[in-house]
C-alpha cells in the first residue's frame, strides 16, 4: 500500500484527484487548514450580522425553493436549518457504496473550506471526525435532480451530524446517535445556514464522477494493452500506428494511442507486415488508435471539468465578506458534471464496443485461421463461445445506459427550480457503464491470451508482461470450466490496478508521458 501523508488538510483551493483517492479509498486522514478556519469565521461573522439585523436574504431569514419570499422570524433560524434537513432526507433506492459516500463526505467538507458558505467551523470539523473515524452515512442513491444540487443525498449525508438517520460503522448498520456516542463524537445542533450550506452543492454527482475519473484513467491502459494482445494473437499489422500516419491529422488522443501501441508491441515477433498475411486489418485493430484515442480526449476534457469541481463552491446564497457582498445564484446546478459525466459514460461504452468486436474475430475461425471458440476439440467442448456473448449483452446493455441523462430536466418546487441538470443520474450511469466495460474487456483479455497459447514467437514488450500477469491467476483452457470466476478474475487484474502495474514495470518511458 502507498505511503500516505499523515493528514491531508483542506483549504477548499488545492485538493487534487490523488488525495481524492487517497482519503476515499485508503483511507488518509482530513482537517481542517488554519486558512480554512479563519475564512469560514470570516463568512460566520457575515451571517450572524445579516440575522442579527433582520436583513431579507434568502435562506438565511427566509424559507426555500418557491418558499423563498416567507420571511422567517430570527428566533427560528435554528429550527429552519434542522427542519430543512429532515424534510429533505427523503432519497430511495440501494445506499450508495462506501467509496461514494466518502467522497461526497470528503468534498463537501472542501467546499465549505473555502469560506463563502457561512457555516461555522465546528460543524465542518464533526463531519471530518465522522469521516475520519469510518462513520459513513447510510445514503439512497436517488432522488437528486442535480439543482439545487444533490439535496436529498446530502441531507441523509448530513442527518448524522445532528445524531439522527443511520450509518454503517465497521460494516454494521446502526443509528447515528449510537455510533456517535460509541466514537465519542458529539452531534452539532445547527445554526443559520448551515443546514442549507450542508446540502446545496453537487458533491454526489462530484464523488461519482471523480470515482469513475480515476477508474477509467486504468481501463484506458488495460484497453490499450488488451488490443495490442488481440493484435499479435491474430497476427495483426501494426504499421498502421506509424507516427507519421497518425501526425497527420493532429488529434492528440490518437497521437497518444497509437504511441502507447508501438510501446507495448515493441520486439513482438508475432505481428506481421502489409501483405505478408493480408494488406490490412479490419477496423477493430487497425482503428484502434482513433477509437481508443477519442475516448481518451473525452476523458481530459472530463477530468479537467472534474478537478476544477474538487474544489467549486456550490451552494446558494454565497458570502463574500471582503467584497461585502451576499450574491444568490446557481452555482449548485449540476450541468457541467452531467455533460460530462454523459460525455464520458460514452466515450468508456466505445472501448467496449471496439473490444467485443475484436472478442469476435478471436473466437470465430473464419475470422482468425485459430480454432473455433479457441477449444481443440470443438463440439465436446464449447470453449469461450458464450464469453462472447457475455460480452455482447454487456456492450448492448451499454447502449441504454449511453442515453443522456442531461437532455432531460422536470421542473420542480412549483416550478421556482424549472430546469434541473439530472446530473446524480448520469453519474450513477457512468458508474454501470464503467463495470460493464471491465468486464467486457476481461472477456478479450481471457480470449487474447488463450488465442496467444496458438502461435510462437516473442511477444511485445508490454504484452509480454500482461499475459504473464494473467497466467499468474488463469491457466489456459484445455477443458471446458464454469467461465464466471475467470472473467472476475480477469476484470479484477484491470480494476484493481494490477495490469497496469504490470505493464508499466515493463515499459520504458512512461505510457502517460
Amino acid at each position: 500500500m502507498p505511503t500516505l501523508p499523515a493528514t491531508i488538510s483542506l483549504n477548499g483551493e488545492e485538493l487534487t484527484l490523488q488525495e481524492f483517492e487517497q482519503v476515499v479509498r485508503l483511507g488518509a486522514p482530513v482537517s481542517l487548514s488554519e486558512s480554512a478556519v479563519e475564512k469560514m469565521n470570516r463568512s460566520r461573522s457575515t451571517v450572524e450580522s445579516l440575522v442579527r439585523d433582520g436583513r431579507t436574504v434568502y435562506g438565511i431569514t427566509t424559507g426555500f425553493g418557491k418558499f423563498s419570499d416567507t420571511l422567517i422570524d430570527r428566533s427560528q433560524s435554528a429550527e429552519l436549518q434542522i427542519n430543512l434537513i429532515r424534510s429533505h432526507a427523503c432519497g430511495a433506492g440501494e445506499p450508495l457504496d462506501e467509496e461514494t459516500v466518502r467522497g461526497m463526505m470528503l468534498l463537501r467538507a472542501n467546499a465549505l473550506a473555502k469560506g463563502y458558505s457561512g457555516i461555522r467551523p465546528v460543524t465542518v470539523e464533526t463531519l471530518i471526525q465522522l469521516l475520519n473515524n469510518h462513520i459513513h452515512p447510510v445514503i439512497p442513491s436517488q432522488g437528486s435532480l442535480g439543482a439545487s444540487g444533490d439535496l436529498a443525498p446530502l441531507a441523509h449525508m448530513s442527518l448524522p451530524l445532528l445524531g439522527e438517520g443511520e450509518v454503517i460503522r465497521h460494516g454494521r448498520r446502526m443509528d447515528a446517535a449510537t455510533a456517535l456516542e460509541q466514537a465519542g463524537i458529539s452531534p452539532v445542533r445547527l445554526e443559520a445556514k448551515e443546514g442549507l450550506a450542508l446540502i446545496n452543492g453537487t458533491q454526489m454527482m462530484a464523488s461519482l464522477t471523480a470515482l469513475s475519473i480515476l477508474d477509467t484513467h486504468r481501463l484506458l491502459l488495460a484497453a490499450d494493452v488488451i488490443a495490442a494482445m488481440t493484435l499479435e494473437a491474430l497476427g495483426g499489422i501494426p504499421h498502421a500506428f506509424h507516427p507519421l500516419l497518425h501526425a497527420a491529422r493532429g488529434q492528440q488522443g490518437q497521437i497518444e494511442t497509437a504511441r502507447r501501441m508501438r510501446q507495448l508491441l515493441s520486439g513482438s515477433q508475432r505481428t506481421t507486415r502489409p501483405g505478408e498475411k493480408r494488406v490490412q486489418d479490419a477496423y477493430s485493430l487497425r482503428c484502434i488508435p482513433q477509437v481508443h484515442g477519442a475516448s481518451l480526449d473525452a476523458y481530459h476534457y472530463v477530468q479537467e471539468v472534474v478537478v476544477r469541481e474538487l474544489n467549486a463552491a456550490t451552494d446558494n446564497p454565497l458570502l463574500f465578506p471582503g467584497e461585502g457582498e451576499v450574491i444568490s445564484g446557481g452555482n449548485f446546478h449540476g450541468q457541467p458534471l452531467a455533460l460530462a459525466a454523459d460525455f464520458l459514460a460514452i466515450a468508456v461504452a466505445e472501448l467496449g464496443s471496439i473490444s467485443e468486436r475484436r472478442t469476435e474475430r478471436l473466437v470465430n475461425p473464419q475470422l482468425s485461421g485459430l480454432p473455433a471458440f479457441l477449444t481443440r476439440n470443438g463440439g465436446l467442448h464449447s470453449g469461450y463461445m458464450i464469453l462472447q456473448y457475455l460480452a455482447a449483452s454487456l456492450v448492448s446493455e451499454n447502449k441504454t445506459l449511453c442515453h443522456p441523462a442531461s437532455v432531460d430536466s422536470i421542473p420542480s418546487s412549483a416550478n421556482q427550480e424549472d430546469h434541473v441538470s439530472m446530473g446524480s443520474i448520469a453519474a450513477r450511469k457512468l458508474r454501470a457503464v464503467i463495470q460493464n466495460v471491465t468486464r467486457t474487456l476481461a472477456v478479450e483479455y481471457l480470449c487474447a491470451a488463450q488465442a496467444l497459447e496458438y502461435g510462437e514467437g516473442r511477444l511485445g514488450t508490454g504484452t509480454e508482461a500482461a499475459y504473464r500477469l494473467i497466467r499468474e491467476q488463469i491457466p489456459p483452457l484445455t477443458d471446458d470450466r464454469v467461465g464466471h470466476p475467470d472473467v472476475e478474475e480477469a476484470a479484477g487484474l484491470i480494476r484493481s490496478g494490477r495490469l497496469d502495474e504490470a505493464v508499466r514495470k515493463n515499459i520504458q518511458p512512461d505510457l502517460d508521458s
